[in-house]
């Protein structure tokens, strides 16, 4: 036998997957890609939150539009029209609700200024970014400083960083770790009944520009599967304290652990007549959790909502050293409604 016949002979090339067979697998990856934003956006759509794992996915809502997006290609390549159908549909419906807010800045003012105020509220984690906290503080000097996981250490810091003829009025409430909560403020405040809750949310009363303007430190617990009922509770309790103070100059601020997208927060607005300071000055979305993250990510769970004595001026979101979550500022008018 001649020596070139024993070379082996190289084995044909594998036949690709026929059309059909590639058209099952990407219509497959399309349905399983659509039923994460499908049950969110239909929890959405409803009013609701759901369970989880829709109540964390809501948070993210906005990004939801990638898988379903990626789902809509696949139906396409697949050319399945009930699934391109399908994914058209996910998407219009959470590209309305993700929308941009309209600003509202050009609301028509609800009576004559009688003081113009900046809120700050910050969630330093445990205590750890107090430093970073007293820095903006002094930076900004805003009117009223609501402050989340602060505990006394963060207290004391606080006490020592921030002068007191700045801050001559403070509340503390809560104990170690994330139950503490704070208010600082440069206009004469009162004690008042905050809302019951695992975490410290202090109330109080505040004298600004002849007018007694509500204040509520937010701070629900997270919704974590394992405190889901804790946090639709929690906010619950929000809402129900909304409503009872409607007629009234209100400043509810705080980490809610929720986004607009979530039902248990848009009840607190609707009950309470309130309105969120970022979407009305153009900022809703702006993720304030977790900061780690580079913005566009994340969500906004952190907020400032004001009654409608109130007009918007302005919001930004600051990045404190030490927290996971960004600090939010806004720029209020209090207005004579009377």
């Amino acid at each position: 036998m001649h020596p070139a016949s024993r070379q082996p002979v190289p084995a044909p090339p594998e036949a690709a997957p026929p059309p059909r067979a590639r058209g099952r697998t990407a219509a497959w990856l399309a349905g399983l890609l659509l039923v994460p934003p499908t049950a969110v956006a239909a929890c959405r759509a409803a009013d609701s939150d759901g369970v989880t794992p829709v109540i964390q996915l809501l948070a993210f809502l906005p990004w939801l539009l990638v898988p379903a997006g990626l789902a809509l290609l696949l139906a396409l390549l697949g050319r399945r029209p009930l699934l391109v159908a399908w994914a058209v549909t996910v998407l219009a419906v959470t590209g309305w609700y993700a929308r941009p807010y309209d600003t509202g800045l050009a609301d028509r003012p609800p009576g004559p200024v009688t003081a113009r105020i900046d809120v700050l509220t910050a969630n330093v984690q445990f205590g750890w970014a107090t430093e970073a906290l007293v820095e903006a503080v002094r930076r900004e000097r805003p009117g009223i400083v609501f402050v989340q996981e602060c505990p006394r250490s963060c207290a004391a810091t606080l006490a020592r960083g921030l002068p007191r003829d700045a801050y001559p009025y403070r509340l503390a409430a809560g104990g170690e770790g994330a139950a503490g909560s704070a208010l600082l403020s440069r206009y004469p405040l009162e004690p008042a009944d905050g809302v019951p809750a695992t975490l410290a949310m202090p109330g109080a009363v505040a004298e600004i520009g002849g007018r007694r303007v509500t204040l509520q430190l937010a701070h629900p617990l997270p919704p974590v599967p394992s405190a889901v009922d804790g946090w639709r509770r929690e906010l619950g309790r929000l809402a129900d304290w909304a409503a009872a103070h409607r007629d009234r100059p209100t400043l509810l601020a705080g980490d809610f652990n929720a986004t607009g997208d979530h039902a248990a927060f848009r009840r607190i607005l609707d009950r309470g007549g309130l309105r969120d300071s970022a979407a009305l000055a153009g900022a809703g979305g702006t993720p304030s959790w977790p900061a780690r993250l580079p913005r566009p990510l994340g969500a906004q769970i952190d907020h400032v909502l004001a009654g409608d004595a109130f007009s918007v001026r302005s919001a930004r979101f600051l990045d404190l050293a030490g927290s996971d979550h960004r600090a939010l500022l806004v720029s209020l008018a209090l207005h004579d409604v009377r």
